[in-house]
């Protein structure tokens, strides 16, 4: 039975029964993912073709070989008119790779203890949560060099004092944590300072601890741990975000997630004034095997093309209905009250629904993504936030002014371009990958 990931009961800090060994934890998982890979049965190889008859032989008479050679040299023509093959963009996804046979490497390492120290024991593992750790850890190293190597730079130099204090100040800012959590932090570590000196290891562990308590405020608000699909009824989730921050891309990936974990999954295109967005959508959603309802007609109705999704969905016994929309901040006022009359037609016609409206930012925004975020909360009525891009910047630390400013959990994040690079957040999983500590 393949992994359920929406509900995979990711622990917050380390648990009690931590295994003393990690390597030796490691090295029974990878016995246990090789002995895994090689009880699946191997793919058949596709059957031969029969081979082809004989072709007849050429014609003899003058006007006969000359009427096939005209044929010949016109295909041959055409052939060369023929327009290239375009290029992979965002709308053509490229292939999904098979998982190579896991390594145990130093990677693998990382990634064992960060399951160990969760909880979990080593026949539970999947090759999928090796990799992903290691994607993620991978995507959040550009964020990681600037903040570990200049943090420990300071806390080498001996017990933190007031100086090393302002020096956290500055990189925490420079990360993109944002001001209100920058100055929270600090003012813990200051309060520490005075207790007791901090040595180096020390300091370091008080900082990732810190960084965690930040990630898990809107859990400790009433937001619920984990955002699964409740089986056997109909869940709704709203994808908003303006254009350009890999929305089309993160409806396909939602997608694939689901029907990877078992849940019967529709897609709505109801982005339906970007050109080529429902076009998009579509090549996503048959990359993922998922249906997707949208309307032919140019500029159609967002709120009817949900409003058929949800009769579709409902219809079918649908279980995770993904309703894509519009993203065009510029023209702010149209684009909130279209999203409100989704909203309504929603609250209207899917009385029934598990709902959420997730809000999706691009992390190479940095602190721009929150004004965005201001401009969706009240329309929308957002409960959570999708971080995408994470491997393309060096301020991975917005997601913790995201949860601080916003008030909201930080539900899936990705770090890379395939099908598998979207995963649920966890916020131990996020600080270790960013502290590497």
């Amino acid at each position: 039975m393949s992994l359920n990931w929406f509900e995979r009961g990711i622990a917050t800090t380390p648990t009690a029964d931590t295994p003393p060994d990690y390597v030796a934890w490691a090295k029974q998982a990878y016995e246990h993912i090789r002995q895994q890979q090689q009880s699946e049965p191997t793919p058949t190889p596709p059957a031969e073709a029969p081979p082809e008859e004989a072709e007849p032989p050429a014609p003899t008479s003058f006007l006969a070989r000359a009427a096939a050679l005209r044929q010949s040299r016109l295909a041959a023509l055409k052939e060369s008119l023929a327009p290239p093959a375009p290029a992979p963009t965002e709308a053509t996804p490229p292939p999904t790779p098979v998982p190579p046979a896991p390594e145990l490497d130093e990677g693998f390492l990382w990634s064992a203890e960060i399951l160990a120290a969760q909880g979990r024991k080593p026949e539970e593992v999947t090759l999928e949560e090796i990799n992903w750790l290691q994607k993620l850890r991978q995507g959040l190293a550009k964020t990681r060099r600037n903040l570990l190597n200049q943090l420990k730079a300071i806390v080498g130099q001996g017990p933190l004092d007031e100086r090393a204090v302002t020096e956290l100040e500055t990189l925490l800012l420079q990360a993109d944590v944002g001001v209100t959590v920058t100055d929270w932090v600090i003012q813990q570590i200051q309060a520490q300072i005075r207790r007791e000196a901090l040595p180096p290891e020390v300091a370091l562990k008080l900082m990732g601890g810190l960084l965690r308590q930040v990630l898990e405020r809107p859990y400790q608000q009433g937001h619920p741990r984990n955002l699964t699909p409740l089986p056997g009824q109909l869940n709704l989730w709203l994808i908003t975000g303006v254009n350009g921050v890999g929305k089309t891309t993160t409806i396909g990936k939602l997608a694939h997630l689901a029907t990877k974990s078992g849940y019967k999954c529709l897609i709505a295109a109801a982005d339906t004034f970007r050109a080529a967005a429902v076009e998009q959508v579509k090549i996503w959603g048959e990359r993922a095997g998922v249906e997707v309802i949208s309307n032919p007609s140019p500029n159609a109705d967002p709120a009817a093309v949900v409003f058929d999704a949800i009769s579709a969905a409902q219809a079918r016994g649908v279980e995770l209905l993904l309703v894509d929309t519009a993203g065009r901040l510029q023209n702010k006022q149209n684009l909130m009250a279209e999203l409100q009359k989704v909203r309504r037609i929603i609250d209207k016609k899917a009385t029934n629904a598990k709902v959420e409206s997730l809000l999706v930012l691009d992390a190479t925004l940095g602190q721009n993504g929150l004004r965005q975020a201001q401009v969706f909360t009240e329309a929308a009525q957002l409960t959570g936030v999708i971080l995408t891009k994470l491997d393309g910047t060096a301020r991975g630390g917005i997601a913790l002014a995201i949860t601080q400013e916003l008030g909201l959990p930080i539900r899936f994040i990705g770090a890379g371009e395939g099908m598998m690079d979207l995963r649920p957040f966890s916020s131990y999983e996020f600080v270790e990958a960013l502290m590497g500590i």
